[in-house]
């Protein structure tokens, strides 16, 4: 059985995750285990990991540093083991080199890029809050089934830049391109939120379950 980490850090949307997660499970027809943790060592030794967030960057970056090994054990399991490692939001966010809210602070670096302010557009409001369309960059195992014109759910004022645009996956407009899923190896991560996404994020997530990076 693989166990599936959701890193409960104190900045996540965790309920909502755990029970989209707990659905996926099922649909994926694998034999995981959910496990909601801040535990180094269960993280360290998870087949799968969830990173969720929802706030500010830096808020999320130090709530994963609050806890002792945490960020080290996310490291050895992503980096050393090459374990499958999802992004929510301020997760997907943390895997940039640098976030720029409230000042600048590092991020894991994992996925050249940066987090900036969403550009001020006339009409439309900060932050990009509710359903949008998705425009399909490249095709991945992960968004098997999902195509341009499909939508999601977003809540965020700070988007991923990403240095290359091999990392980019998926898009959302709103006045200008957003991104809203990048992708690395063993590396996923989406702006919107695949819990709150209905038929789409349940798609997104059972494939997620079932992929062999």
């Amino acid at each position: 059985m693989q166990t599936i980490a959701l890193i409960d850090y104190g900045a996540g949307n965790i309920p909502s995750a755990a029970r989209a997660l707990e659905v996926a499970v099922e649909r994926s027809g694998t034999s995981s285990q959910l496990i909601v943790t801040n535990d180094p060592e269960t993280v360290r030794t998870a087949n799968r990991l969830v990173i969720p967030g929802v706030g500010h960057f830096r808020d999320c970056r130090q709530g994963v540093d609050s806890v002792r090994g945490l960020f080290e054990a996310i490291h050895e399991a992503v980096h050393k083991k090459a374990r499958p490692a999802l992004g929510i939001c301020v997760g997907m966010q943390l895997m940039a080199d640098v976030g720029l809210e409230d000042g600048e602070t590092a991020g894991f670096g994992w996925i050249p890029g940066k987090v900036d302010h969403i550009p001020v557009k006339p009409g439309l409001p900060v932050p990009h809050m509710g359903w949008n369309e998705l425009d399909l960059h490249q095709s991945h195992p992960v968004l098997d089934g999902i195509e341009t014109g499909d939508h999601a759910y977003f809540v965020h004022s700070y988007h991923f830049i990403c240095k290359t645009d091999e990392n980019l996956v998926l898009t959302t407009d709103y006045g200008a391109p957003i991104t809203a899923a990048i992708a690395k190896d063993n590396l996923f991560g989406t702006q919107f939120h695949p819990e709150l996404s209905q038929e789409t994020g349940l798609r997104l997530l059972t494939n997620w379950i079932n992929w062999t990076p």
